[in-house]
């Protein structure tokens, strides 16, 4: 899944910093610059969790800011698209890379997969050759890079070897680099705070792999976000990692109990099991979270050896955050009043895989395709209609059938699929490119037309479509489902599920127009009762 969560836990040795009071050298060659000026940067991975809170920090700490993203839709809605220069680029063309950064003074580089799969690991260092090599002949001041904490005596997993050998990568760059070292990043929205508030919530007894005892250091989002800000200012040739953490290290069991005492839930009663199972416990994690496996296996692992700074280096050059460091236990209430508030910036689930968008009908010729359209009239006016649409999944549900939608959605975590836990960043509004549980925002007009293409696993291609209009003195809703079958499988799978869209499809359009009336009816209420 490209994108980047950026929250695997980890460490590693790192180069000795100057000594105090010895000035730094600054590279030959390189830009001479004040500390507080400000700088243009090229943040790549801007659709992921980190880089799209990073993004509107380094605007407003008045940096000039540029993003390559290969699918610019993807932030089309984003509040700060107007004030970036946005680059299409898949970071795979090294001539298309080294003019994007022709004038640009610190790179940000935050793209980072989870999916698993043969040679995994040579396209990640593969594709970090190709940006450093870039970097250093577009004569690029600096690489900014988060990795994550691993210790250095242990067989690492897949994912967090890859990490550290993307690190290694831009450290012997020639470009002067900064690896910021992270463990669990807590925020609304990140995968790690996900699996702990999934797990807690749902299991007050929890049998679990011994590695539930392991030491972890978290940090917050907020933190992380500090950190990487400061970076792009700090003065020349440090090219070195640097640990970062809220100092505050406890066992991952103490973490889910934290969180729990923090959202007024009793204490969990966590059974350490004495077998590491990281697989076991990847599959169980898929199923009881919103995690897909792709992602829960490597998280799972990550956890497997302890996950504490070991050196706190960064005091010298970075000063804290106002307030300090964020505490675990502070960092969880904040990520809860984010959900509470609908004020999530960003999620791991909204980093997702590009996929080719829905043909327009004209280019359905040649195609086996199927359809289930239905209309249905309503007295609600659009807007209320709209309202209804915007705010679907998530919570609110699918307007019908729930239990039916459950089963679907239990067998699509069986196969390694999105599942319908994913939610939805926000509880009314959505934008382009944002995941409602197992569908994503492929295109959304507001006010008149939702789009939502599918991330189960079937075979073949499903869209949903949801539109309203005006129709005399209320609305006409249209429902659309499109369906492009692969192969006799996929039309097989059309002809099995086609008898309970009879059933839930017509209900879907019904419930969602009640819902619309009553959602009319409301606010007529409201007027009335502020009219004096």
């Amino acid at each position: 899944m490209p994108g980047n969560s950026n929250e695997l836990p980890g460490h590693s040795s790192l180069p000795l910093p100057p000594a105090p009071g010895v000035p730094l050298q600054p590279t030959e060659g390189k830009r001479s610059r004040t500390v507080q000026q400000p700088r243009t940067v090229l943040v790549t991975g801007a659709t992921g969790y980190i880089g799209g809170r990073l993004v509107p920090r380094l605007l407003e700490a008045g940096h000039r800011v540029k993003v390559v993203v290969r699918t610019p839709q993807k932030i089309a809605d984003v509040p700060w698209r107007q004030d970036v220069e946005v680059i299409q680029d898949s970071l795979s063309d090294g001539a298309a890379l080294e003019k994007a950064l022709a004038d640009v003074e610190v790179l940000y580089y935050l793209v980072h997969s989870m999916a698993s799969g043969s040679g995994f690991e040579a396209k990640e260092e593969s594709m970090a050759m190709l940006v450093a090599s870039a970097a250093a002949a577009a004569k690029v001041d600096r690489i900014v890079y988060l990795g994550g904490l691993h210790p250095d005596d242990a067989l690492l997993s897949t994912h967090m070897r890859s990490r550290e050998k993307v690190g290694r990568v831009f450290l012997d760059s020639g470009v002067d680099s900064i690896v910021f070292q992270a463990g669990v990043v807590i925020g609304s929205g990140s995968a790690s705070f996900e699996m702990i508030r999934h797990l807690a919530d749902t299991l007050p007894v929890m049998p679990a792999p011994s590695w539930v005892n392991n030491r972890i250091e978290a940090i917050a989002v907020r933190d992380v976000l500090h950190y990487l800000v400061a970076a792009a200012t700090l003065p020349d040739r440090l090219n070195r990692t640097f640990d970062i953490g809220s100092r505050d290290v406890l066992k991952y069991k103490d973490m889910m109990n934290e969180y729990a005492v923090e959202r007024g839930l009793p204490r969990r009663l966590v059974i350490a099991l004495p077998v590491p199972a990281p697989k076991l416990a990847g599959l169980w994690v898929a199923l009881v979270t919103p995690i897909p496996l792709s992602m829960s296996l490597p998280l799972v692992q990550s956890l497997q050896h302890d996950a504490v700074s070991r050196e706190h280096d960064v005091d010298r050059y970075i000063p804290r955050p106002d307030g300090g460091l964020t505490p675990y236990r502070r960092a969880v209430a904040l990520a809860l009043g984010k959900e509470r508030d609908g004020q999530v910036e960003t999620t791991w689930a909204n980093a997702g895989i590009d996929a080719d968008p829905l043909p327009s009908d004209p280019d359905w010729a040649g195609y086996k395709v199927y359809t289930d359209t239905r209309t249905f009239h309503s007295t609600a006016r659009p807007e209320h209609v709209w309202t209804v649409i915007e705010g679907i999944g998530g919570k609110n549900g699918w307007y019908s059938l729930p239990l039916a939608w459950r089963v679907r959605g239990w067998l699509d975590k069986l196969q390694g699929g999105a599942g319908l836990l994913r939610g939805r960043r926000h509880p009314k509004t959505l934008g382009t490119g944002e995941v409602v549980d197992w569908w994503r925002v492929e295109a959304i007009d507001r006010g008149h037309l939702l789009r939502l293409r599918a991330e189960m696993r079937a075979p073949g291609r499903a869209w949903l479509e949801l539109a309203v209009e005006p129709d005399g003195g209320g609305s006409l809703y249209k429902q659309r489902a499109i369906f492009f079958p692969r192969g006799l499988g996929g039309r097989l799978y059309w002809l099995g599920v086609y008898p309970f869209h009879g059933v839930i499809f017509p209900s879907m359009a019904r419930n969602i127009s009640a819902a619309a009336i009553t959602l009319q009816e409301a606010a007529g209420s409201e007027v009335a009762k502020d009219t004096p």
